[in-house]
Parts: C-alpha cells; structure tokens; sequence
C-alpha cells in the first residue's frame, strides 16, 4: 500500500480520527547511567494544529532514584515544555513539536516520537496516555 493513500483509509475507517505523535518527557538525573524517570508527556496533532503537554514532577519518586536532585531547579527547567520556549517563535505546531522532541544528551530528554490514531477526542486521548505513561 501506498503510504500516501494511509490518511484517507483511516478516514475512511474513523472519519473523525486524528493521527497525532506524542512522546515521554523523561527526567535523567545521570545522563552518564542513562536512567530516567518519566514526568511528562507532549502530544501533536498537525490536521487539527493541536500540541499540548503537562509534566507532573513526582518529589518522592525523583528523590528514590537520586537523592541529591534539586527538585526546584528541575521545575524552573520542564518551564520551557509548557511556554513552548523555542529560540523561533511562530513555527507551525509540528515543526515546535520536532524542536522540543529533538535527540538531547541533558537531564530532560524525550523519547523517540510515537504515532497514533485518536477514534476519541485529542485531549481524551492525552489523557489516557498520561495516566498509561507518567502517573
């Protein structure tokens, strides 16, 4: 099957369907040990223009993993997540999307992009995703 013809069998399928890409904001204390716990979650829809994110900065389970973590200065960072703090402001939603997921050797990385296929609604479907995935 051709890939360009995907977007309207799903139509066809789901009328009402969004294909949409999320990935899991990770806070990785040691970026040297490649250990991560997940905080947050952000998620795109380009059809419908749609990006949306939340962290939830879980005190006891950050201080489980690393115990010298400086909570405040983690909750000044996962900022630039939720003001979409990008050097180029007005980029159409997927291309902030890309910015904010790009590969980073730092303390808030995000895993690799995922694609979806939302039959409810996008905020439903984050929903969902962020209980499964951070809480």
């Amino acid at each position: 099957m051709n890939s360009k013809n995907r977007p309207e069998m799903i139509r066809e399928i789901a009328p009402d369907a969004n294909l949409y890409e999320y990935a899991v904001i990770r806070y990785v204390p040691r970026v040297e040990r490649g250990e991560f716990i997940n905080i947050g979650l952000i998620m795109m829809c380009k059809r419908q223009r749609w990006l949306r994110s939340e962290v939830l900065i879980n005190d006891s389970r950050i201080k489980a993993i690393c115990p010298c973590a400086d909570i405040a200065v983690l909750r000044r960072q996962v900022m630039l997540f939720s003001k979409r703090d990008i050097p180029e402001k007005g980029l159409p939603i997927e291309e902030t999307y890309r910015w904010l997921t790009a590969a980073k050797s730092a303390i808030l990385q995000t895993s690799p992009s995922h694609p979806g296929i939302a039959t409810e609604s996008l905020e439903a479907t984050f929903h969902r995703l962020f209980q499964e995935l951070v809480e």
